[in-house]
């Protein structure tokens, strides 16, 4: 009879696959040292391949061990939810954002959930949509919102709810005060945009810079907040999520320009690993998620 693969040695796999080391694996699964690595060498022998690259005590992951990853990491998942079925267990989730939704509006997402849910445990880790992707493509997140549609062979992509950027300067601007704004006056201003990679930026440039043809020298800033300090104080002019400028609009500190582009209207998306198990825990804020947005 071929030896077979218990959930012991997928635990060991998966926490020396994430921590790189089997002294500091063994102690996340409450396990001897020598219990983990013989669980290692039980496992490697049943699927009959090694599945790291050993350096020292550093163990990385080779091809194969990446490949069987997502699938140990789904059976544990599958076992643990199996083990609370009949329990009405807290929520424990890793999520991510890029900066517009993380900063303005999943916080808001979460805040119902746990009104709901009080003793859930949620964790948000907030960069520029690329940064999260490349998070959510490593296991490092549970689940992602972001504001552009930035491929990645391992993620799967769902629209999640409408945006639209406005065209905002300080109530003092140049061309806050000429009242009607042109091309040609938007080709010549100065801009302060979201750095490269972030979602905000990806729509800009695929939706706006086209028609402009370029820009001059635009200041790159990756903190919404700054960028509209400095567009208050009339460094420039800028972009930004109807959600991120909501206040300031309200209070005065920048007003809206009629932009001769038009409505810039985008799509938010919730981000999946393509092999992430969805366990209950995950699939209830999905639904909240979906169902709560403002």
């Amino acid at each position: 009879m071929a030896p077979r693969i218990t959930l012991r040695q997928l635990a060991t796999f998966t926490a020396i696959a994430e921590l790189g080391n089997v002294t500091q694996a063994a102690t996340r699964i409450a396990l001897s040292q020598s219990a983990a690595s013989q669980a290692l060498q039980e496992l490697e022998r049943a699927l009959g391949t090694r599945l790291f690259d050993r350096s020292g005590k550093r163990l990385a992951l080779n091809d194969n061990g990446r490949a069987f990853y997502p699938k140990a990491s789904a059976l544990l998942a599958q076992s643990a939810e199996l083990e609370s079925l009949f329990e009405s267990s807290p929520v424990q989730l890793s999520l991510g954002a890029s900066r517009s939704i993380g900063g303005y509006l999943l916080p808001q997402v979460m805040a119902g959930f746990l009104a709901e849910l009080p003793e859930s445990r949620l964790q948000l880790q907030v960069a520029n949509s690329r940064d999260v992707i490349e998070a959510l493509a490593e296991f490092r997140l549970d689940v992602a919102f972001i504001e552009a549609p930035i491929l990645h062979p391992q993620i799967q992509l769902t629209p999640w709810t409408d945006d639209e950027l406005l065209l905002v300067a300080a109530a003092d601007h140049p061309l806050a005060l000429a009242g009607q704004v042109t091309i040609e006056d938007l080709t010549a201003a100065r801009w302060v945009l979201r750095e490269s990679g972030s979602g905000t930026r990806v729509t800009f440039e695929q939706q706006v810079l086209p028609r402009l043809g370029s820009v001059d020298s635009p200041l790159e800033i990756s903190n919404a907040e700054a960028i509209k300090h400095l567009v208050g104080r009339g460094a420039g002019i800028t972009y930004l999520s109807q959600r991120v400028v909501q206040a300031e609009l309200k209070r005065g500190e920048l007003v809206r320009l009629d932009s001769p582009l038009g409505p810039l209207r985008r799509t938010f998306f919730l981000a999946l690993h393509i092999d992430k198990y969805p366990t209950a825990g995950l699939r209830r804020f999905l639904d909240y998620a979906q169902s709560g947005v403002v």
